[in-house]
């Protein structure tokens, strides 16, 4: 009997009996966590996501995805502005309230912009977008904005990684 390493690769094909495995294996990658936030006749809306990323410097485009299958997902695809909001380290109860409850902002302060956009302070960046396109991505939409104002700050994000909140130092 051979054992094996505990640094062995685990190596799969994704498939539906593998999908554990997949969401595992994308754990992997350390990402910051950001609040997205629309108005609606509900009240202000909000969602965790990590999927966020920059696309383009000129014109100015940043990409997230919502799952299709979450409850929010109609206020996010009907959405033409939105607020992306890259949280601090401090901010860890504010996320998770945000994922237990669509309308945590009902608890929160917020203010809104010349949109009707929530939006949240205490970040350590913030872009405030216009929808330009939305595109179909298996059980997901990525949603492309531009953005049309921005506003930072120093301090420690909040990261996740393999399921836990963490955070880095600059």
């Amino acid at each position: 009997m051979t054992m094996q390493s505990p640094n062995q690769p685990t190596v799969f094909s994704p498939d539906a009996n593998s999908s554990r495995q997949l969401r595992d294996a994308f754990g992997r990658f350390a990402t910051g966590v950001t609040v997205i936030t629309v108005p609606s006749a509900d009240g202000p809306i909000s969602i965790v996501a990590n999927s966020f990323s920059s696309v383009s410097l000129d014109p100015a485009l940043v990409l997230w995805s919502v799952d299709r299958a979450a409850r929010r997902f109609p206020y996010f695809e009907a959405a033409d502005h939105y607020a992306i909001h890259v949280l601090a380290a401090e901010q860890r109860d504010l996320c998770m309230q945000v994922a237990r409850n669509a309308h945590a902002l009902d608890d929160q302060p917020y203010h809104l912009n010349a949109d009707g956009v929530p939006l949240i302070d205490h970040c350590l960046a913030r872009f405030e977008c216009r929808r330009v396109a939305a595109h179909d991505a298996g059980d997901h939409v990525i949603i492309v904005g531009q953005v049309q104002r921005t506003e930072m700050r120093d301090g420690a994000p909040l990261t996740f990684f393999e399921g836990e909140f963490g955070t880095v130092t600059p």
